[in-house]
């Protein structure tokens, strides 16, 4: 089913949306889910939670891309369980590791909330990562949005994990000196 199809379900407040979305996009949510909290519970807890805040916000919200709107719910109520449970040692520290790595890119995120508008920042977002090379910019996004391990970025693009850790290291630099230049306080 389309995703324009299943939206204009929701807008009908018919049940069938859920069961189309869990269809189409549940095993994709929980990837995110899994890649931040490492736990199959607490993903699926997450997914759950997933459909029932998009049930509320559909209608009146019409998300242009329905998979970037679920990915961007999963992944807040990911980050918010694991805020909640402090869990480092599940998934070998991956979601902390990556938070720390960007920790001196970007500062808490309460105090660049109190500094900039979120809509500010995520533009600012999208005019940097829409200037890095392509395979540069699925690497980066793949580390701190989905939360990949280096390992599993590695696999994917058939480097080593040095090459990955460089890469990551270079690209936080340059959004460090971006954001700066953006007037964005670090």
């Amino acid at each position: 089913m389309e995703d324009r199809e299943i939206i204009d379900l929701y807008f009908k407040r018919s049940e069938q949306a859920i069961a189309e979305t869990s269809a189409k996009y549940g095993k994709y949510c929980r990837k995110i889910a899994w890649n931040i909290l490492y736990s199959d519970e607490d993903a699926e807890e997450c997914v759950n939670d997933t459909w029932l805040h998009t049930w509320n916000a559909i209608p009146p919200t019409r998300p242009v891309r329905f998979s970037s709107f679920l990915g961007k719910i999963t992944r807040n109520l990911a980050l918010n369980l694991y805020e909640k449970s402090r869990a480092l040692k599940r998934g070998a520290g991956e979601t902390a590791a990556a938070l720390d790595e960007l920790a001196g890119c970007i500062s808490a995120s309460s105090d660049v909330e109190k500094e900039i508008d979120d809509k500010e920042l995520a533009a600012a977002i999208d005019r940097f990562l829409g200037g890095l090379p392509e395979q540069t910019r699925k690497i980066f996004v793949r580390r701190y949005w989905y939360m990949s391990s280096v390992k599993e970025i590695a696999g994917e693009y058939g480097m080593g994990e040095s090459a990955v850790k460089m890469s990551l290291m270079r690209t936080r630099e340059q959004f460090r000196v971006y954001l700066e230049k953006e007037g964005i306080n670090i």
